[in-house]
């Protein structure tokens, strides 16, 4: 590593992706930015996460020179930052999820390594081949980096830690099965295909999963673990720090990685998901016991509002109708307020008119323009006041127009000729001009009919 910095800078790298990568590139040109979704344990899952697995191994190639053996070294730094501004670029991702996409970014360069090590540097047998640099990667590897890595493959300490490795991983008693798909789009695919509300499955649950081929049929083996782990499920408290399925297998834990979850998932995050995010089935049952307050508040709410329009209408002689449609056109009302209490504040018009505006503005949703005449409550507030006028209560709109809700919109109403008392009676001030007109006309038909 003391010369990579120096092998960085003398060998830039060129921008060259795959083809899934430039689709990426393309569809960000046409201001196409894609979504990224996660699992409840926060791993990659689809759509589109498979998509940015192979932009990221694209970019890490592109950024990141071969002969790179320590993923964590400083003079990474402004390569990384390189890489993670060009995912922000091209998906919708959080920046809490850095670290989990430069993890992921040193685990596909060391694949790729990998892949060129036993491609092209070694026979049928496992033997050094001194191959000549493949003519499909010199766009991403230069001469020089070549030669130090075939170097670095040939030192006798990483022959003897190869030669382990490999021994290790040529005969795995129970061999994963399900190529490139990781466990946490296997988990969203047996979801699916469950149709289950659970957000999650047990670690040997898809360990199980993972070792069934193309057959259909997992191996005796496989079935023995697996009926270990659900007799181990029944028996073990849930305070055991170490996994059902290491103890069926008889294997240590490994700090920062959990057992038969794959990529992504740790003791720590795996313990934070459990305490934060609910399943389907407990948030169901949550908004249906919401859903039956509301209803039960609905109730409630119309059997009083029932009895107040009941007693105002006995106390004025009113004869007023809620009306589930206002009908089309100008119409008489009431109109009410719900809080604190419901009670008339006013009386007036409703313009339930297609197209109205109201001060050359839209009308608030859920909402219908109102002629106030009549202030019955003269400090009640107005529940949308205007911004072209100063009238913050109904005594100030009376002979102007406002927005009301109209499920407090009570249609029809007699205007009284006579008030039976003095305490009663509705100050000429707090009348409109229009229902001044009103009383006027009555009065002259009441004479002329007498």
């Amino acid at each position: 590593m003391t010369n990579m910095r120096k092998l960085v800078k003398k060998y830039p790298r060129k921008k060259k992706f795959e083809e899934a990568s430039q689709r990426v590139v393309q569809g960000r040109s046409r201001g196409i930015i894609l979504d990224v979704y996660w699992s409840n344990q926060g791993q990659l899952i689809e759509p589109n996460g498979h998509t940015l697995t192979s932009f990221i191994g694209a970019l890490v190639r592109n950024e990141i020179p071969i002969t790179c053996d320590d993923w964590r070294n400083k003079e990474l730094n402004e390569s990384k930052e390189k890489i993670w501004s060009e995912i922000k670029r091209c998906f919708n991702i959080e920046e809490e999820r850095r670290g989990f996409c430069m993890k992921l970014a040193g685990k596909l360069l060391r694949g790729f390594r990998t892949f060129l090590s036993s491609k092209f540097l070694k026979d049928a047998d496992g033997n050094f081949v001194d191959a000549e640099l493949p003519k499909k990667y010199e766009s991403l590897i230069s001469a020089e980096e070549w030669e130090a890595f075939k170097s670095k493959r040939q030192d006798p300490v990483f022959q003897r830690i190869s030669a382990t490795n490999r021994e290790r991983a040529s005969s795995p008693a129970y061999p994963y099965r399900k190529g490139r798909v990781g466990y946490g789009r296997l988990e969203q695919s047996m979801l699916q295909k469950e149709e289950s509300s659970e957000t999650s499955l047990p670690a040997h649950v898809l360990w199980k999963e993972a070792r069934v081929g193309k057959s259909g049929v997992p191996q005796e083996e496989v079935l023995h673990v697996y009926q270990k782990c659900e007799e181990l499920s029944q028996s073990l408290s849930p305070d055991d720090t170490k996994g059902i399925l290491s103890r069926a297998l008889d294997v240590p834990e490994y700090s920062g990685r959990v057992r038969g979850k794959g990529f992504g998932v740790t003791p720590t995050s795996l313990s934070i998901k459990k305490g934060k995010a609910p399943s389907n089935r407990e948030l169901h049952a949550r908004l249906e016991a919401m859903q039956a307050e509301l209803d039960a508040l609905r109730r409630e709410r119309e059997a009083s509002a029932s009895t107040v329009y009941r007693d105002a209408s006995d106390k004025d002689s009113i004869n007023c109708t809620f009306q589930p449609n206002i009908p089309e056109g100008i119409s008489h009302c009431q109109l009410y307020l719900s809080s604190p209490y419901y009670r008339m504040v006013g009386k007036g018009k409703v313009h339930n008119v297609s197209g109205v505006l109201l001060h050359t503005r839209e009308l608030p949703a859920g909402c219908l323009k109102v002629s106030v005449d009549i202030a019955v409550e003269l400090n009640a507030a107005l529940p949308y006041p205007s911004d072209d006028s100063d009238a913050t209560t109904v005594h100030e709109a009376v002979g102007s127009f406002v927005a009301w809700p109209t499920n407090l919109i009570c249609v029809g109403y007699e205007t009284p000729t006579k008030s039976k008392s003095k305490d009663n009676a509705i100050p000429r001030h707090t009348e409109s001009t229009v229902s001044r007109k009103e009383l006027q006309e009555n009065e002259v038909s009441n004479a002329s009919a007498q």
